[in-house]
């Protein structure tokens, strides 16, 4: 190779080779300052393309969660509500028992027995009206019914321009007491009222009927309501491991793996102060042209 004050070659290539080891060194310090492999379409278009969708699926599955965890919510404020009715109604039954009896029941016994079974009844509009959350009352009829968005890849296209979501529905109990009683005429009708009393023996004893009637009734309305609960609890468990499992996904697609990057860190660091000194010496080449002169 001639000797050439105009043209380094060795220079120019021991330039070109520090260039490419600065380049992947700041590759690396980029994937080690984010903790990612693909941090840009530039990295990687098609990984970066799929893990942006799957982020996208991410953010639905936490709007799904909450619309579960607000359906859980309300249907366990109802079925807490439902349970206690029931246990009230059995208190009612057990009232409405003792004061059929024609027997030993005295007058004031009979009036005691009716006040109670009287401040009783009250008690269950109190619970129907204060088994709300976030302003829905699953047993008050006017206090609506719940929906949550159970799943978003069952989503399906209603017309061209909208969408209707895989929902989970939990209808409105209405429990209400209505103003007026219903008297039982069989063990199969009769309806409690906000003005039912007890206050005589044959009163007392068809009243009897009436609680077993609303005690089957609960017993249904509970049963629904668990069924619900239960759905929604299995609906939350099996998101949050899709959750995971999509996030686990992202993460092979994308995360950088440090201790192979800390590796190749230092390795470059190293070739990056070789690359230095190389250039350096090249440098000095020209340098040698001088003393042929002398």
């Amino acid at each position: 190779m001639a000797l050439s004050v105009n043209t380094n070659i060795g220079a120019a290539a021991a330039l070109q080779s520090l260039n490419a080891t600065n380049r992947q060194l700041e590759t690396v310090q980029s994937r080690i300052n984010t903790g990612l492999n693909v941090s840009s379409s530039k990295d990687d278009s098609a990984a970066f393309a799929i893990a942006q969708n799957l982020r996208g699926d991410l953010g639905g599955l936490k709007a799904v969660t909450s619309s579960l965890g607000r359906a859980k919510s309300v249907t366990d404020v109802a079925v807490a509500g439902v349970e206690q009715i029931s246990d009230v109604v059995n208190q009612m039954k057990t009232l409405a028992k003792q004061a059929a009896d024609t027997g030993i029941v005295s007058t004031e016994t009979r009036e005691a027995y009716n006040n109670e079974f009287k401040n009783l009844r009250d008690q269950i509009s109190t619970i129907i009206n204060s088994s709300e959350f976030n302003g829905t009352n699953l047993l008050k009829t006017s206090g609506g019914s719940v929906s949550a968005i159970q799943s978003l890849a069952n989503m399906k296209a209603a017309t061209a321009d909208t969408y209707v979501a895989d929902t989970l529905t939990v209808d409105n109990l209405a429990l209400d007491l209505p103003a007026t009683e219903t008297q039982a005429t069989t063990a199969t009708d009769g309806l409690l009222g906000k003005d039912s009393e007890i206050a005589d023996a044959a009163d007392a004893a068809k009243m009897v009927d009436t609680l077993n009637v609303l005690s089957g009734k609960l017993g249904t309305k509970m049963s629904t309501l668990g069924a619900a609960s239960r759905k929604i609890d299995a609906q939350l468990v099996f998101t949050s491991k899709l959750s995971d499992t999509i996030e686990s996904g992202i993460g092979n697609l994308v995360d950088a793996d440090l201790a192979k990057e800390s590796a190749r860190l230092q390795a470059l660091q190293v070739k990056q102060q070789l690359g230095v000194q190389a250039l350096s010496i090249a440098n000095q080449a020209p340098q040698t042209i001088i003393s042929l002169f002398r």
